[in-house]
């Protein structure tokens, strides 16, 4: 029995194939007002949209999805203070895993790599974000309505934005060195009064690059060899503890505090204060939004929610914002603001030094 082959009719030239239009349609439905928003979603998507209700979808979708997952390095009380008012305003859940910037670049280079994309927001230093945007991890956004931000706080590229910034000082206990003591700069650190009372942070090796390219790189690490070999310098790890050790008197001076550590813990009646010695520097953490985000309404939503009101939070927390047009420090010293990409392109150099200079001679 012959079988009469059945001749198909050509598509006309300028027909989609059915799935080619189908994923086009969506796409478009993704993007138009009052579309029911598709649980396929994407970052891209979410940040795309421009309509007069850009705000009411961006709440719903953030509802829907009904939870955030955020990666970061900030203190646990101050991000506690963020999430906790998120989730009241929004009712969206918050969950949070913190580690150092460096885990934060590692574990999501990781993930991203084996294909999983757990992280929605990244909230943390700006080199490691620099690092996030250059593996193109992070979204570009636009910068929310009103947002009136510090100039250092914002990238040409706009995939991460600062939010607050921590201003290196010296702190010190106020029990155990006078005023008349405190160094107006480094030069003054090579008296051998300091010999035995001098503390630093173990990880700020970008502070040290800043403030040895300020002071001229030779002169600079020549200082720092000669303030260590006559008087040492007490290594520890944590802003947090630091300034807690300055607080009890076992570090009478750091040379590594964050002015904000200093001010919480003057405020409950600790007997610490902080001196700024020039160059003074300050560096901008931010956040950024995964371009891979799971749940990309609610990730926008948090990345606005803090740069706007949550920037009032913080300050209420003796945090600097990014709100803060900060210039200068109490004496008219100017405040330099680190470069997140220099940072990162130079990090080796610097912890090299660092490692070499200040570490590797701890007493």
């Amino acid at each position: 029995m012959r079988v009469r082959r059945r001749e198909r009719t050509p598509a006309p030239a300028n027909r989609l194939p059915v799935l080619s239009r189908s994923i086009a349609l969506a796409g478009l439905l993704a993007l138009w007002p009052g579309a029911p928003a598709s649980a396929q979603e994407t970052s891209a998507a979410v940040a795309a949209y421009a309509g007069a209700d850009r705000a009411e979808r961006l709440v719903a979708g953030a509802k829907r999805e009904g939870t955030i997952a955020i990666y970061t390095s900030a203190a646990v009380a101050d991000m506690a203070v963020l999430t906790a008012a998120f989730e009241q305003k929004y009712g969206v859940k918050v969950s949070v895993w913190r580690a150092s910037s460096e885990q934060i670049v590692q574990r999501s280079l990781t993930e991203a790599r084996g294909g999983r994309f757990n992280a929605d927001l990244f909230e943390t230093g700006g080199a490691a974000l620099e690092a996030l945007h250059r593996e193109k991890l992070l979204q570009q956004l636009r910068l929310p309505s009103g947002a009136d931000l510090n100039p250092a706080a914002v990238t040409a590229h706009g995939e991460w934005t600062g939010t607050r910034f921590n201003l290196f000082v010296a702190g010190y206990n106020t029990s155990l060195v006078k005023p008349q003591e405190l160094p107006k700069r480094y030069d003054d650190l090579l008296d051998p009064k300091w010999k035995g009372r001098l503390g630093i942070e173990a990880d700020d090796s970008d502070w040290f690059g800043a403030v040895v390219s300020q002071l001229g790189e030779e002169r600079g690490l020549k200082l720092f060899r000669g303030i260590v070999a006559a008087n040492g310098i007490s290594v520890r790890k944590g802003h947090t503890l630091i300034a807690n050790l300055i607080a009890s008197g076992e570090v009478p001076l750091a040379l590594t505090t964050y002015s904000y550590r200093v001010e919480q813990l003057k405020k409950r009646g600790a007997p610490i204060d902080w001196v700024a010695i020039p160059p003074v520097i300050a560096r901008f953490e931010g956040a950024g939004v995964a371009r891979q985000a799971p749940h990309p309404n609610a990730a926008i939503l948090f990345f606005e929610f803090a740069l706007t009101a949550g920037q009032e939070l913080l300050r209420k927390r003796d945090i600097l914002t990014a709100t803060d047009k900060m210039t200068a420090v109490p004496g008219g010293i100017p405040v330099v603001f680190m470069d997140a990409a220099r940072n990162l392109d130079e990090s080796q150099k610097w912890s090299k030094y660092y490692r070499d200079i200040v570490i590797s001679q701890m007493r």
